[in-house]
């Protein structure tokens, strides 16, 4: 990681960690930088966080500045971003978004042509340049001048591509989604809608304050209890902006990432659309959904946290389907980058298709317990460097052996580090949970309150 853009881009407090002048000085450097031998297109969205605005106008203005032109989707989800810079040929995209994070933060991911994850280099590149005292760039003048193009139709498109991804109609289905007061809110209920499904929404009414409040992927239990309130077929749980997507079945269990993936990679396998009888999944997967896919004679390969790493060793190695337990999903049959709409029809399609409820779909995956500590500590670097530390984590791991694992990271978007405990018994991850907590406190190092 770089010292602003982390697994998930550049993001920090809003005016805090990220200023104006920041988001001003990453449009300047992506206006020059893909000026080459043209003027550039780059096309821009945001959520609905008040924020989000603020710096919106900041990037435009950097990049009009430098002579490109900036075409805006307004609201609209991330992975709609990629969808139309690679399908409409823009030089680049740019997402405004703190995704899951609380409101008063926000984030600046950016989206190269192929509607991936900027390589790093670039960011190093843009680093470098916000950390300069004086700035080289040259200002576009006369008719170089950039201009601002209002491109509400390109999200238009997006939401079209997504109806007619579906297999199936949705008539008679009765779906439930929780839409974070984000993104989502201005695609998701449409397609839904359109494809003839009975649609009951909640957190669909954003005020710029209340995004990821008490509601969305983060706090599964708003739609789980929606479902059963009303009786519903399925659930859905999208993040603020929409990459990400958790789903609640018919009786109420919560269906992760883990499961989402074990449920479409089956269902791909048996349809012979399952590339290399593979699935990508990150360190963070359940030792339990190795177990089921091994039943299924599906192998998997893990990851770095962060669907960045996922998206790669896709590829680099022509895998179909890969994701995270927190439900970033990526299909790259369809998509560049995590979509949770996306996520949302293949699982409506493994139920229409496979004429089977839910809760059947993914009955034969036992979960280990983990807990999941996220702990704030005075300095990260601390930590990182501590060598009896590290050793404290590992004899913790090796005496769990194949029973259960440990893993202690950073955090790639928040000041934390996240101290992970898998076992056959929530007792046992609690007791270890518990030997590692005391490792820390007895160095002094948690920041506590």
């Amino acid at each position: 990681m770089g010292k602003y853009f982390g697994t998930d881009g550049f993001r920090g407090e809003a005016n805090v960690g990220l200023t104006v002048n920041h988001a001003y000085k990453i449009g300047r450097f992506l206006g020059h930088y893909y000026r080459k031998g043209h003027k550039p297109n780059i096309v821009i969205g945001k959520d609905t966080r008040r924020s989000s605005y603020m710096i919106e106008y900041a990037l435009v203005a950097g990049l009009t500045a430098s002579g490109a032109d900036a075409y805006l989707l307004h609201v609209t989800p991330t992975p709609s971003v990629s969808y139309v810079v690679r399908s409409e040929g823009f030089d680049c995209g740019i997402m405004i978004t703190a995704s899951h994070n609380p409101l008063y933060d926000n984030g600046i991911k950016i989206i190269n042509g192929n509607g991936h994850k900027i390589e790093s280099e670039v960011e190093n590149l843009i680093e470098e340049y916000i950390d300069q005292e004086e700035d080289d760039i040259p200002l576009a003048t006369r008719d170089q001048i950039g201009k601002t193009v209002d491109y509400v139709i390109g999200r238009n498109r997006y939401t079209g591509y997504l109806i007619s991804l579906a297999t199936r109609s949705y008539r008679g289905i009765k779906v439930g989604l929780d839409l974070a007061n984000g993104a989502a809110t201005t695609v998701a209920k449409g397609v839904f809608d359109a494809l003839g499904a009975k649609t009951y929404v909640i957190n669909n009414e954003p005020n710029g304050l209340n995004i990821n409040l008490d509601c969305g992927s983060t706090y599964i239990e708003k739609i789980r209890q929606h479902v059963l309130d009303n009786n519903l077929d399925v659930g859905f749980a999208y993040d603020g902006d929409a990459d990400r997507c958790l789903a609640v079945d018919e009786k109420g269990n919560i269906i992760d990432g883990d499961l989402i993936l074990y449920l479409c990679g089956v269902y791909m396998k048996r349809n012979n659309d399952l590339a290399n009888d593979t699935i990508v999944t990150t360190v963070m997967s359940n030792k339990g959904l190795y177990e089921a896919l091994k039943r299924q004679g599906i192998r998997y390969e893990k990851t770095k946290v962060g669907d960045k790493y996922v998206s790669e060793n896709m590829m680099k190695n022509g895998h179909s389907i890969g994701g995270e337990n927190s439900g970033h999903i990526i299909f790259s049959k369809h998509g560049a980058t995590g979509d949770g709409i996306l996520t949302s029809l293949k699982i409506m399609e493994v139920m229409l298709e496979s004429k089977t409820s839910l809760s059947e779909l993914h009955k034969e995956v036992t979960r280990f317990p983990q807990i999941l500590e996220n702990v704030r500590v005075k300095d990260k670097e601390q930590v990182r460097t501590d060598k009896e530390l590290e050793e404290i984590i590992a004899k913790v791991d090796k005496e769990l052996g194949d029973e259960g694992r440990v893993l202690v990271r950073e955090s790639g978007t928040e000041e934390l580090i996240r101290i992970l405990v898998e076992a056959r018994t929530e007792e046992r991850c609690r007791e270890n949970v518990n030997r590692i907590l005391d490792a820390f406190r007895n160095r002094n190092y948690l920041l506590e309150g």
